[in-house]
């Protein structure tokens, strides 16, 4: 079949012919309708995820939308050495979420890893209450534009959307739904979220880490949440720990990976009844399978849209 292979730690896969997957148990072979692209799947494929790590030669891709029986289904766990980024894979049973009908693939697959770290950073993570202000660093990415739509769907009082992308931020107020925007370029960080804030944040969604992270700490109302998703900006952050102290702040780590199975499946069915409803968009592009090496690339560049392959 068709695949996304890895041959060598470190490099990028390249489009090949891979064993078909056989079944194993009750494990099921999935027809590949789309599979999403993300930072993980390169994370994994650079062996910096040792719980992830596989012999190779395999097939990259942690997430689909593949076909079994006349229906689709999401999945987020295909088994080794198999990936989602093929024409089949084998996949854990337990993984598979029905879709709904009226759902395009393309889009449902990026409601999984992209858009559960942004609804499960803001309900089973923060716990955010209706009427709650909500800050979302790095708004430009597909995490972050995914967080500031489902704090509005969610009932936040106020959203504030930050990111680098001058243009993204443009786009966040009128598209997005977000009250406001800060560039993160510049001084006097700190200052600016909570000015936009008019006051402090109660939630943070922080893809980052780094810089903004410290900055929106600062800019923490008491008891707020700092939700930690990611760490595109810097592996390490320096805290002043008295503020963030005198705040009752917490600062909460979030993985996909730790999730109960029946949280994420709950997280992905309201998401999905939101986009079949064309309450929660992401932009997207379609690439075959065949252009994967590029599409690697891509997705290393860190692009405002998700990437989904089609391998058929």
């Amino acid at each position: 079949m068709k695949a996304a292979v890895l041959k060598v730690r470190g490099e990028p896969p390249a489009a090949g012919e891979f064993p078909d997957p056989e079944l194993a148990g009750e494990n099921p072979v999935l027809d590949v309708l789309v599979a999403g692209l993300n930072p993980i799947d390169l994370a994994i494929a650079a062996g910096k995820v040792p719980a992830r790590e596989r012999e190779h030669p395999s097939v990259a891709g942690v997430e689909g939308v593949g076909e079994l029986d006349g229906r689709r289904y999401y999945f987020d766990a295909p088994i080794a050495p198999h990936g989602s980024i093929a024409e089949r894979s084998l996949v854990e049973r337990e993984s598979l979420i029905e879709l709904p009908e009226r759902l395009d693939p393309a889009l449902a697959v990026s409601l999984g890893v992209a858009g559960l770290a942004a609804w499960l950073a803001l309900t089973w993570r923060a716990g955010m209450r209706a009427g709650e202000s909500v800050l979302v660093l790095g708004a430009s990415g597909i995490v972050g534009q995914i967080a500031v739509q489902a704090a509005r769907l969610l009932g936040a009082g106020r959203i504030v959307a930050a990111a680098r992308d001058r243009a993204s931020l443009e786009r966040a107020p009128a598209e997005l739904g977000a009250d406001a925007a800060v560039e993160l370029a510049g001084g006097e960080l700190a200052e600016r979220l909570r000015a936009a804030a008019g006051g402090g944040y109660d939630v943070v969604i922080d893809p980052l880490w780094g810089e903004p992270a410290v900055a929106a700490l600062a800019a923490l109302s008491p008891s707020g949440r700092l939700v930690a998703i990611g760490n595109s900006a810097g592996e390490t952050a320096a805290i002043p720990g008295r503020d963030l102290r005198n705040r009752l702040g917490s600062i909460i780590g979030h993985t996909n990976f730790r999730a109960p199975r029946e949280v994420k499946r709950e997280a992905f069915a309201a998401m999905a009844a939101h986009a079949a409803a064309g309450e929660l968009t992401v932009p997207l592009r379609e690439l075959p399978l065949a252009d994967v090496t590029a599409a690697w690339a891509e997705q290393a560049a860190s692009p405002h849209h998700k990437i989904v392959l089609r391998p058929r």
